[in-house]
């Protein structure tokens, strides 16, 4: 039986196991030879997660609503609507909540988590190799689209070098609307295009690669006293769509949403560029010993210096 997976609750300051949503399909995916083929050949393939989208579309879907929310005692009174008006679990999903339930962290110089979720905040990007698993790295040019350029032409690489990085890791029980760390204005999503492998532990823990080769898409966000802060939503198994909800060429302020996740886990990746943020001692404390934190969106996630 494979160790039970443990993060930092913010809240609580206490080390808590993480209820894992489908964890016997997801073992057997990425830590048996079988799934393992089943994953390359069908689970990391668009078509699959489209079909699972529609699945969780359909209005029969709307039964796994109510035994959901008791399973994983979600609080209700957060829910802009009431459990009973949702017409299938897809809608559910994506729900929105009352905007008194993700209260934003005030100061001009303060960014804040931009998604419910599990996080891991490094200082330095060139610490995130070897966390999930030893040995296994990702570059600033895979991450951000740039790897195939030449060196000379990896403008946003070059941008971000020794920048700070959050992973925030969404699982299926999360709030699954993602909103901006920091005001300022944002240029248009651009997509980078990938497979739609699992972004669980589970499988990172079996390659941390997994984050560069899926389906993302990348936002620049100008932002007064943060420089440029890079955003990207990343797709996975079973994640219908990424939707951007917020205006191109409009400005933004801190905590507005910016999209949504349809059905499935999902990641979120915030990059800052070097020495325009200091995150918060609590998450940096907990990364440094490999444990995700547990935290809101809206709550505060450190300081520009």
């Amino acid at each position: 039986m494979s160790a039970p997976l443990r993060y930092y609750d913010r809240y609580t300051r206490a080390l808590q196991t993480e209820q894992i949503y489908l964890e016997g399909w997801l073992r057997f995916a990425y830590e048996n030879p079988a799934g393992r083929f089943f994953m390359w050949f069908a689970g990391r393939r668009a078509w699959f997660s489209q079909w699972y989208g529609r699945k969780m579309s359909k209005r029969e879907s709307a039964l796994e609503i109510l035994p959901f929310i008791a399973k994983y005692g979600l609080d209700v009174d957060e829910f802009l609507k009431s459990p009973f008006d949702y017409k299938t679990f897809n809608e559910f999903f994506y729900r929105a909540l009352k905007p008194s339930a993700r209260p934003i962290a005030p100061g001009d110089n303060v960014a804040v988590f931009p998604a419910d979720g599990r996080h891991l905040a490094f200082q330095n990007v060139d610490e995130v190799g070897g966390f999930y698993v030893k040995g296994s790295k990702f570059t600033l040019a895979e991450l951000l689209g740039e790897a195939a350029l030449p060196e000379a032409e990896r403008v946003l690489a070059k941008k971000f070098a020794g920048g700070s990085m959050l992973i925030s890791r969404l699982c299926p029980v999360d709030y699954h609307r993602f909103h901006f760390p920091v005001g300022g204005t944002p240029n248009e999503a651009v997509l980078i295009n990938g497979w739609l492998h699992s972004v669980s532990p589970i499988a990172l823990r079996r390659n941390l690669r997994y984050l560069i080769e899926n389906k993302r898409e990348l936002t620049l966000i100008a932002a007064p006293g943060f420089g440029e802060v890079a955003m990207l939503e990343v797709g996975a198994t079973n994640v219908g769509s990424i939707v951007q909800s917020y205006i191109f060429g409009r400005d933004v302020v801190k905590g507005e949403e910016k999209g949504l996740f349809a059905f499935g886990g999902s990641c979120v990746i915030t990059v800052f560029q070097k020495g325009r943020i200091e995150f918060d001692a609590d998450i940096r404390a907990q990364s440094a010993q490999h444990v995700e934190t547990f935290a809101k969106m809206g709550d505060r996630l450190g300081v520009a210096p």
